[in-house]
């Protein structure tokens, strides 16, 4: 039951119009004909995040913002002849989600590129997707497969072999990226980026060969990503008309996740300004569907404070606008404070020179006043950037700066009091849904209770948000992030946290929303439905606040408003938003595939489950010998499963 809302927010709602005319508020009701709302969606179930108004059934819009929100009746009256009416049918609205940490620029210029298996819940699955996508890419272009899963996701519970990849793909070359501890390149994929037994390994990264010294085709990150981001940049890139509609695609896929806002936390090989020209063309032909908040990224080792001292004279702090803006330096500020994430190795102690690096960085970001972030996976480098933090507040007080830290998985009480003191936050995401296994298998599952500690981090006051790290170590689907805050979940199903490290759905939500503005500077300008910030919300295809647990990860929107213009609509609302485009090039697979994967049925969930129980790869198969890349490739009745086993009298699953 929703209660009725106070009247004052409508009234409210009227004095902020009145006030964008010039009007006394006290006149606004004396003057229809200039408070008319732009668009009005009612008979809906409104969550505002607002504690004054928390519920409304109705919200009007107008000049890009709210301007009523509250009861249908009361906001209906601002309706006037040209006002856009859209019933809700009772759906549950959100405030339009923030991700605090994407790597959408990036992400974006590759998004047509890319095969995702971000959602695909069987190997079987995955690599029948491989094998179609293989088939109608063109030479030279390559055939990637770039994060956003994990292989715990998948029934099978594991990765493709070098073998399988190698069959289905002879001659055309495949990258598969697996979160940031490994790559599987095929020989096609050998040959083209020149991996010969003479290739040396690269500092931080393996390049693993046979006996006879010839490159398998496995890269590892040991302990940093470095190889994996040099390799992948060796493959051919889109020309600029078609990463223009690749950057439109990934933020329309985004948009039908109920995604409004991102904060870019730049990446490696995203140079600035060059990386940029794309999204800026994008803004300036009106073609933006989120609102972007930039951080500069240093992309040369041993140079970061030039990089720094350059940008400063180029950019100023929050340069832009609404929807496009500069936020500040980071995630990576120095190569020497950069401790990846792969919990399938040791933790990687930060070099000596790390705090003499990092110093004169954070002095400079200081002096001009630029708000920074800092990628830290581990306890121990954040302990060390905070004596460089607390040794440079001394001498140039941060004062209210908005700096925080990435991340911060194994943080302990300790450094999270510190950072409180600093006036510091935290921005963490959902890697451990994805690796919470690797951690626990090296860690224990004692140590993966708290990792990372968000109630604790909460109670101390430090502002914490929520993001994704997406589009390689994790998939940008906010709703996995918001199932793994509830549930304490991985994808796979281990439990990872006791309630005390869990979230109520409404705080997550926040977590998603009106916390992450202060990452970017923009308290009261957005995360809430509430009249005077953006209007910017999504109506969602269930209702997050009783759909069952297991069903949060497979929420989508089915109408998504940004400015007060929608931007996605599905549904009953799939003709409201402008078309986009076809996907190119032809062959893209987002064309075919799309991005995140909807989950299967619960018929092919049970096949699933009913084949890794029966074989994860361990038993033998007189029939198939286990040629599994064989049976993906071959017009076999697969999809019929009663058929295809009787007709080969074979319990064999994995194809």
């Amino acid at each position: 039951m929703i209660p009725n809302p106070n009247r004052r927010t409508v009234v409210a709602g009227l004095g902020t119009l009145a006030a964008g005319f010039g009007l006394r508020p006290e006149r606004a009701e004396a003057q229809p004909m200039n408070t008319t709302a732009d668009l009005i969606l009612f008979n809906g179930k409104i969550t505002t995040l607002d504690r004054q108004n928390p519920q409304a059934d109705a919200v009007a819009m107008r000049d890009g913002r709210f301007v009523a929100v509250g009861d249908e009746r009361e906001v209906m009256a601002l309706a006037g002849p040209n006002t856009r009416r859209i019933d809700l049918k009772g759906r549950r609205v959100i405030p339009g989600l923030i991700d605090s940490h994407m790597h959408i620029i990036r992400g974006g210029l590759n998004y047509n590129m890319e095969l995702r298996w971000d959602g695909v819940r069987s190997l079987a699955q995955a690599m029948q997707m491989l094998k179609e996508q293989v088939d109608r890419t063109p030479a030279p272009q390559w055939v990637r497969v770039i994060g956003g899963f994990t292989e715990h996701q998948f029934a099978e519970k594991r990765l493709p072999t070098l073998d399988e990849i190698n069959a289905l793909a002879p001659d055309t070359p495949v990258m598969l990226l697996h979160l940031y501890d490994r790559a599987l390149l095929n020989g096609a994929a050998l040959r083209a980026v020149g991996y010969t037994k003479d290739t040396p390994n690269p500092p931080g990264g393996e390049i693993q060969k046979d006996a006879q010294g010839n490159p398998t085709g496995l890269l590892l990150a040991k302990p940093n990503a470095t190889i994996l981001y040099a390799t992948l940049a060796k493959g051919p890139k889109l020309p600029p008309e078609y990463q223009k509609n690749s950057s439109r695609h990934f933020m329309r896929e985004v948009n039908r996740l109920g995604v409004t806002g991102v904060i870019d936390a730049g990446g490696g090989y995203q140079n600035y300004p060059e990386d940029y020209s794309i999204i800026e063309e994008l803004h300036r032909e009106g073609h933006l569907t989120v609102r972007l908040a930039y951080n500069l990224f240093t992309q040369k080792p041993k140079e970061e404070l030039n990089d720094f001292r350059s940008w400063a004279n180029q950019v100023k702090m929050g340069q832009g606008d609404d929807l496009y803006r500069h936020n500040g330096a980071g995630e990576m500020l120095v190569y020497s404070a950069a401790d990846f994430e792969d919990f399938r190795v040791e933790r990687p102690d930060m070099p000596p020179n790390m705090e003499s690096d990092l110093e004169p960085v954070i002095r400079l970001l200081a002096e001009n006043r630029w708000p920074w972030r800092l990628h830290a996976t581990y306890n121990e480098t954040i302990g060390r950037a905070l004596d460089v933090f607390e040794k440079v507040n001394k001498d140039i007080p941060f004062n209210g700066l908005h700096w925080f830290f990435d991340h911060a998985e194994t943080i302990d009480d300790r450094n999270i009091d510190r950072i409180a003191a600093l006036g510091g936050g935290i921005a963490v995401q959902h890697r451990m849904a994805y690796q919470g296994e690797y951690f626990v298998e090296r860690y224990g599952a004692k140590a993966a209770e708290h990792t990372p500690p968000i109630r604790r981090m909460m109670d101390a006051g430090v502002p914490v948000g929520a993001g994704t790290d997406a589009t390689r170590v994790a998939s940008y689907n906010p709703w996995v992030s918001l199932s793994w805050l509830v549930t304490g979940k991985t994808l796979a199903g281990l439990t990872l946290y006791p309630s005390a490290n869990r979230l109520d759905r409404e705080s997550a939500l926040r977590l998603w929303t009106e916390a992450n503005t202060w990452f970017s500077n923009e308290a009261g300008k957005k995360g809430q439905i509430k009249e005077g910030q953006f209007a910017d919300l999504a109506v969602l295809s269930d209702d997050y606040f009783s759909v069952p647990e297991d069903g949060i990860q497979d929420i989508t929107s089915v109408l998504t408003v940004l400015g007060g213009n929608p931007v996605y609509g599905d549904a009953d609302f799939k003709d409201l938003a402008p078309p986009l485009p076809p996907a190119m090039p032809d062959w893209s697979p987002v064309k075919t595939y799309g991005g995140y994967q909807k989950r299967a049925d619960a018929q092919n969930e049970r096949k699933y489950a009913f084949a890794a129980a029966a074989c994860a790869c361990a038993n033998s198969c007189g029939v198939h010998s286990h040629a599994h890349a064989s049976a993906w490739g071959a017009n076999l009745p697969t999809s019929d499963a009663r058929s295809f086993w009787g007709a080969l009298g074979c319990s064999c699953w994995a194809f």
